[in-house]
């Protein structure tokens, strides 16, 4: 593979990085204190939800989601944090990877009416795809350090 400046593995390192970045730019700008204290976020996903034109996402936030909305809050918060530090650091990566894809497919599911999330998703998804089938932890990272994976 002929690549410029880098090495292919070297590129999908980055790639990964940028991935992990943007996790951590969606934990960094949430209300942490209106998700924790006030439950904003599930409030607003609970709103999404209930106007779904899919039965099977009204029902599963109803069974999932609703009964638990504080857990599921930490659940979704620390979640970006952790798939954040796994991608950048390259700890943990082909989990993290796998993790964020499926929250990916998660976000894009219930937000299926928003043009905005649905490319978001979308293409935070095709990134964690590429990474992981690339195996994207090769170069630039904690398990690669340690002969992980």
């Amino acid at each position: 593979m002929d690549t410029i400046w880098l090495t292919g593995a070297q590129w999908l390192a980055v790639l990964r990085i940028g991935l992990g970045l943007w996790w951590l730019e969606s934990w960094r700008h949430k209300d942490r204190k209106g998700w924790f204290e006030r439950g904003t976020g599930i409030a607003w996903a609970a709103d999404v939800a209930a106007r779904h034109r899919w039965n099977a996402v009204r029902s599963g936030f109803e069974k999932v989601v609703a009964p638990r909305p504080r857990v599921m809050a930490h659940v979704v918060v620390h979640a970006e944090l952790a798939l954040g530090l796994g991608l950048v650091a390259g700890f943990l990566t082909p989990i993290a990877l796998v993790g964020g894809l499926l929250l990916n497919l998660l976000y894009f599911t219930l937000m299926i009416h928003d043009w905005a999330e649905q490319g978001q998703n979308a293409m935070m998804a095709l990134i964690s795809a590429v990474a992981l089938f690339a195996m994207a932890w090769q170069t630039w990272s904690l398990d690669s350090a340690l002969g992980w994976f």
